[in-house]
């Protein structure tokens, strides 16, 4: 694929329409479909444009309620909930053609030191340097180019399972018979969760905004967890589809999305037509500086 790659900022830009009113644009991600993690970091910065830039958003609690589409602008209108001497909260409501398509409530923090602290272990993973590139449609699929600028390394399970994870071929399909899909849930190792682990990063260099690098993670949290939770099932017949129903993030220590996060995830639970992943975001040092969560509808066809 040739052409100028855009900055990755772009894709989170708003302008402004008046207070606490701004407006975006997506790009394509499923036909028409707007991508459910650029909708929630535009609501992110919309929140942020609001809030004292000496504050850092802490956390995040969205609902996506009806597909956004590609082919017209997102409204993010923003509510000014409480502005205390520690926390700001703010909620935002994305609407297209007249309906709200995404609602979220976020907090901001005023960064404080504190000498509680503790964080789970990071899993012992080959790192980055030694993977492929994962997600090769990216490169193939011209509806896929904004995610040209993003890097996502995954370790290839070998054949079985390794620590309980599920074994793929390294785009997230199940290896194996359909047969050996089925009895995944029961044959995996340990406590019974499908798991993958992935490094992401943006594959350029960002501006030093603390509010752009963490609407750029919850953009890259997106990509892959709620797949997670499809995992034990992608060698069933039929087709898969996935709607994302709801996302919450936690930003725990500073960190930058230019540099490479290990994002390990796993599905503790599937069931209802719905399928439930969480993961957390390690910095090469090992530190635990983000944690999502999210549901997701499966639907098969």
């Amino acid at each position: 694929m040739t052409g100028h790659k855009p900055d990755f900022a772009d894709l989170l830009t708003l302008d402004s329409v008046d207070r606490d009113i701004f407006r975006g644009l997506c790009h394509a991600g499923a036909p028409m479909r707007a991508f459910g993690g650029q909708v929630a970091a535009q609501a992110q910065v919309a929140a942020g444009r609001t809030v004292d830039p000496d504050r850092r958003m802490h956390s995040l609690h969205g609902y996506f309620l009806r597909p956004g589409r590609t082919d017209s602008p997102i409204v993010y209108l923003v509510e000014r909930i409480r502005d205390g001497r520690s926390f700001t909260t703010r909620r935002v409501s994305a609407v297209q053609d007249g309906e709200t398509i995404f609602s979220m409530s976020a907090s901001f923090q005023l960064p404080r030191d504190a000498e509680e602290t503790h964080q789970l272990r990071a899993p012992d993973v080959p790192g980055p340097e030694n993977l492929p590139r994962w997600w090769e449609p990216i490169d193939e699929a011209p509806e896929f180019r904004p995610f040209l600028l993003i890097d996502i390394r995954s370790s290839r399970s070998p054949a079985g399972r390794t620590d309980g994870s599920r074994a793929t071929d390294g785009t997230g399909r199940a290896t194996g018979s359909p047969e050996a899909a089925s009895a995944a849930p029961e044959s995996t190792a340990g406590d019974g969760m499908p798991r993958q682990n992935v490094w992401v990063r943006v594959d350029q260099t960002l501006p030093d905004d603390p509010l752009l690098h963490v609407c750029a993670l919850t953009y890259l949290s997106d990509l892959t967890l709620s797949s997670t939770a499809y995992l034990p099932y992608a060698g069933l017949p039929g087709r898969l589809d996935i709607v994302s129903l709801d996302h919450a993030m936690w930003f725990h220590r500073p960190f930058r999305a230019d540099d490479w996060l290990l994002f390990a995830q796993d599905s503790p639970s599937a069931g209802g037509g719905r399928g439930l992943s969480r993961g957390v975001f390690f910095n090469q040092d090992g530190q635990a500086v983000a944690s999502a969560i999210q549901e997701a509808g499966l639907f098969r066809r």
